[in-house]
């Protein structure tokens, strides 16, 4: 079967998994819900479209957005193993949300512009700590700079959980970092569409720019490209959709690392083509992941523990198959 098979067939089959996702679970009894019930039965309505309906869009956004953040990344500092974590933005997120959560009593929304404001912040740090590292090129000061800076809102979140009140804000804490969208609604949604779908555009549109970006800087200079401005500008757009995704999902892990690599295999190295199947694969992979964390077992699974552990399993398969390509 060729690759452009195993796409077509890919997205085949996201709307059956979509129609899977709205009809199974425990109501009304554990399995898969009769269609024809909801004429009849308005409970039954109600759920598919006010609970399980706004958890499959969410799952579907935080798939798609983190696996196209996680090839911007990987191209544009030529390393496949670069994520959104490893510049900061994700602990950043985590250190926000943590810190609202310790210091208030507030409400998800405020959750969400604390994680929102804290990837903001673990960019814009990076970005001036690697202005003074005063070797190697930027992509590697960058780099470095997102390790120290991720480590030190690792230990934020650390030092937020270790005074945190043990019987209600820890708990808290402890399961928005392991991820999960039972809370997700409609609302929680329309509230960061604002911040996601602009920055989406930027890197669906810029995307026959980031084959550009991912050659030295001399080479995209010579070819019409202002590399360190438009770099910028996807680090910026990488930033807010990892931000507005990990403000309603907590810390969902390995998607932006496994998803990029499953797409190259896909449909090559080029951007044009790799970007929109990582989105395929990535909402996929986290609607698969969602639907098998609230239906596995009677109480719920964190959905940052499933994507983990599939995550890592699926890196060890592409690995043992040499299927992890190098980017540049």
């Amino acid at each position: 079967m060729t690759n452009r098979r195993r796409i077509a067939l890919w997205a085949a089959s996201l709307p059956i998994l979509v129609v899977g996702a709205l009809l199974v679970g425990r109501y009304p009894t554990t399995g898969l819900m009769n269609p024809l019930l909801l004429q009849s039965d308005a409970l039954a309505l109600r759920l598919v479209v006010s609970l399980r309906a706004p958890r499959v869009v969410a799952a579907m956004l935080v798939g798609a957005g983190l696996g196209m953040s996680g090839v911007v990344l990987q191209m544009l500092f030529g390393n496949p193993l670069v994520e959104p974590g490893l510049i900061g933005v994700s602990q950043g997120s985590a250190f926000g949300a943590a810190l609202l959560l310790v210091a208030f009593a507030p409400p998800l929304w405020a959750v969400q512009i604390a994680a929102m404001a804290g990837a903001v912040a673990g960019l814009l740090i990076s970005y001036r700590i690697a202005r003074r590292i005063r070797f190697g090129g930027w992509t590697l000061r960058l780099v470095l700079a997102g390790i120290a800076v991720s480590a030190l809102f690792s230990a934020g979140v650390g030092l937020v959980k270790f005074v945190a009140d043990p019987t209600n804000e820890l708990p808290a804490i402890t399961f928005w970092l392991l991820g999960g969208l039972s809370a997700t609604t409609w609302s929680r949604l329309i509230q960061i569409v604002p911040l996601l779908v602009p920055a989406l555009l930027i890197v669906s549109l810029r995307a026959w720019r980031i084959n550009v970006l991912a050659t030295e800087d001399r080479v995209a200079f010579s070819l019409g490209s202002t590399p360190a401005r438009e770099r910028l500008l996807l680090l910026a757009a990488v930033t807010a959709i990892t931000g507005a995704l990990v403000s309603i999902s907590g810390i969902v892990g390995w998607v932006g690392l496994l998803v990029p690599h499953a797409a190259r295999r896909l449909a090559g190295a080029d951007s044009r083509r790799s970007i929109p199947v990582a989105a395929l694969l990535g909402a996929l992979f986290v609607l698969a992941s969602d639907t098998i964390a609230r239906t596995l077992i009677p109480g719920e699974i964190p959905l940052g523990v499933v994507t983990s552990l599939f995550g890592a399993l699926g890196f060890v398969a592409l690995l043992s198959r040499n299927a992890v390509r190098i980017v540049r």
